[in-house]
């Protein structure tokens, strides 16, 4: 036989993980529970649609939503079939998707071929321009409808449409503003985030070659995290799989927490309408945790409507019971959470890094912080520093993204006097007048005539220099860009201006390694390897814009610490003993919810924090908050209220009788051998 597939891996699913592999004749729906191997189905299916049923790996395509995920899924699927096998194969997220349907079909999309990428700092920047005549840079004005624009580019709604629609003076304001904004992008060639879904579902909506060719190029779709879809990746979900309808859609409807970021729950209804041979392949089996957990979570969500219904079970043991702090105020509430898990600590000789304490929102980490610093307790928020944040990152990718790109305004102005080239804000200033006058980008407007009569000889010569300088460096970056490169960092004499800017020699050695860091990613992406195709510099430039939007916020550094962080952070991940704090009316659910009467989504929200925990869940509330100088007065969430009451212990530790902690010591002797087995099983 000519594939050869790995059974040894294939024999490890249960039943109806196998179903989900084996279908492959129509639309498929996976129903996957939290912590139900959904990962290991979809290599396993991507494995079996290659080796078995002889897919070629170009015409595959799994999408998620985090580089992260990504990179996991492509090193797990590269591990199963060998590199070789897997080279063509396309696993990215939806907007590496997005972004390679752009850069194929610019010409039919109306486009220049090196646009550049804008993240949220260069669009704050442009908004908080175009509007300053109406918001005054009032931050939250700009920040709405920067949240405005992206929602109706998410519903696939243009500027046009948008004022047609508008009705109050705001919308139509917004609207205008939604009109300029699409204009500069135009005049400009840049590109922000959600135009990576957005340009490729309208392309694909009105060019049928195009689309043709791309369902050609797709034959077989699988989509990763299906439930946090917003209207425009459902609808290219459809416009890529066609007729044929050869998909298959992961997800869990009870883990939709991102409505405030455009994803609809309610597509899985419409998949369901859309596509009525849908075949629904529910995994309930838990992998992750206890029994009594995975009660509380069913009991808990059950109170929300289901379109599909599904009851989560583990053969991990019952588990602990469910305990529930209750203190007096948030400062005594960390106190007691932090002095329990010092206890337990001490009991079963753990580390800390197997801790993990959960929250509703950003502001209530702080008193943790507060005393697990007075403990001396080591500890880590999710969300700390991106790589690419850093500021010497992202002065080179300004020169990388105005290298490909020499109309790309936010760049130049952040390159063009890093380091200092006497080209201060004055000269900036009547650059960008003539630019506008002559609806021109600054660095084509550096090379206009006129420019002689509105700059002193030196500033002009200072600000000629560089534009002709990085203008031969552009052309030749087209040819050979790692030459290029390096020529352009010593050209810049860069490391003698961090030493000459950091705080120390060592800090401007790390930062310097930094720098390097990212010219080793960008020339191994030029190269290539084993799966990946060789990129252009534009690709590469690209490629690192997009994966700093992507992966802010996330680390792949293993620490022993205790890990802080929100609800939402915490998706996907799982810890063995887990705090859910703050579990009071007003927090979770939020008070903002609770007003809307949106209390479905916090109730998910709970149940994600809830299935984050494998052995040991705590949950903990205060009775009084201080609010704004004053004191407001809490009642328990309702959502304690609704778990199981016979497996809670309010306030913890009751003495336990000995028949309970014989019990408790076979239930966790259970749970241990079951996980040394699976642990076995995964070797």
């Amino acid at each position: 036989m000519k594939f050869r597939f790995n059974w040894l891996i294939f024999v490890r699913l249960n039943i109806s993980q196998q179903q989900a592999v084996e279908y492959i004749s129509g639309p498929c729906l996976v129903l996957a529970g939290a912590g139900s191997g959904k990962t290991r189905v979809i290599i396993n299916k991507i494995a079996y649609l290659i080796q078995v049923k002889g897919y070629q790996p170009k015409h595959v395509v799994a999408v998620t939503f985090t580089n992260k995920a990504a990179r996991e899924m492509k090193e797990r699927i590269a591990q199963t079939l060998g590199r070789k096998e897997a080279r063509g194969l396309k696993i990215s997220t939806f907007h590496t998707l997005g972004l390679d349907i752009i850069r194929k079909e610019y010409k039919q999309i109306g486009i220049k071929s090196n646009f550049s990428l804008f993240d949220d700092n260069d669009q704050f920047s442009l908004l908080k321009a175009l509007t300053e005549q109406w918001f005054d840079g009032d931050k939250d004005l700009i920040n709405q409808l920067r949240h405005t624009i992206s929602n109706w580019k998410n519903d696939l709604v243009d500027a046009t449409i948008a004022m047609a629609r508008a009705q109050t003076k705001k919308e139509q304001l917004f609207a205008h503003c939604y009109q300029l904004y699409e204009q500069q992008q135009k005049a400009c060639g840049i590109l922000d985030f959600d135009d990576l879904i957005l340009l490729p579902t309208l392309l694909l909506q009105s060019n049928e070659q195009v689309r043709e060719k791309w369902q050609n190029r797709v034959r077989y779709l699988l989509v990763d995290e299906y439930q946090d879809t917003n209207t425009s990746q459902y609808e290219l979900i459809k416009l890529l799989v066609g007729y044929k309808a050869k998909f298959t859609v992961v997800g869990d409807d009870d883990q939709s927490i991102y409505s405030w970021r455009g994803a609809r729950p309610q597509n899985l209804v419409l998949l369901n309408q859309d596509f009525p041979s849908l075949n629904v392949i529910k995994l309930e089996q838990n992998y992750r945790s206890s029994g009594r957990i995975l009660k509380a979570a069913n009991i808990l969500i059950e109170n929300n409507p289901h379109i599909f219904t599904k009851t989560l079970h583990s053969e991990l043991g019952y588990g602990e019971p469910l305990n529930v702090i209750s203190a007096n105020n948030e400062e005594d509430e960390a106190e007691k959470v932090v002095n329990d898990l010092i206890g337990h600590r001490f009991a079963t000789n753990s580390r800390y890094g197997d801790y993990a304490i959960l929250y509703r929102g950003n502001h209530q980490s702080r008193l943790f912080e507060k005393i697990l610093m007075q403990n001396r307790i080591p500890y880590k928020i999710s969300g700390g520093t991106s790589f690419f944040s850093r500021i010497e990152i992202k002065d080179l990718m300004a020169y990388l993204r105005l290298l490909i790109n020499l109309d790309d305004d936010n760049a130049f102005i952040r390159v063009v006097n890093t380091p200092k080239r006497e080209i201060g804000p004055a000269t900036l200033q009547k650059l960008g007048q003539l630019a506008e006058q002559k609806s021109l980008s600054l660095f084509k407007a550096a090379f206009d005539v006129q420019l002689t009569e509105l700059l002193p000889p030196k500033r002009f010569e200072s600000l000629h220099q560089f534009v002709n300088w990085f203008s031969q460096l552009s052309d030749n970056a087209q040819h050979d860009p790692m030459p290029v490169v390096d020529q352009l960092l010593h050209g810049i004499d860069y490391q003698s201006w961090l030493y000459e800017t950091s705080p120390s020699p060592a800090a401007a050695q790390m930062r310097m390694k930094n720098v390097e860091q990212l010219t080793s990613w960008l020339d191994s992406m030029l190269k290539g390897d084993d799966i990946d195709e060789p990129m252009t510099l534009e690709q590469a430039v690209m490629r690192f814009t997009l994966r700093d939007m992507l992966e802010r916020n996330e680390s792949d550094e293993e620490e022993d610490a205790v890990q802080l962080m929100t609800l939402h952070a915490s998706k996907g991940l799982e810890f063995p003993y887990v705090y859910l704090v703050g579990m009071a009316e007003g927090l979770l659910p939020h008070q903002a919810s609770i007003d809307e009467d949106n209390i479905e989504e916090e109730r998910r929200l709970a149940y994600v924090g809830i299935t984050r925990a494998q052995q040991v869940l705590t949950f903990s509330y205060s009775t009084e908050r201080k609010q704004y100088g004053d004191v407001s007065y809490l009642e328990p969430s309702r959502f304690l209220l609704e778990l199981p009451q016979d497996d809670l212990n309010w306030n913890s530790k009751k003495q336990q009788t000995s028949e309970q902690r014989l019990e408790q010591g076979k239930s966790r002797l259970a749970m241990i051998k079951a996980q040394l087995a699976k642990a076995k099983a995964e070797l």
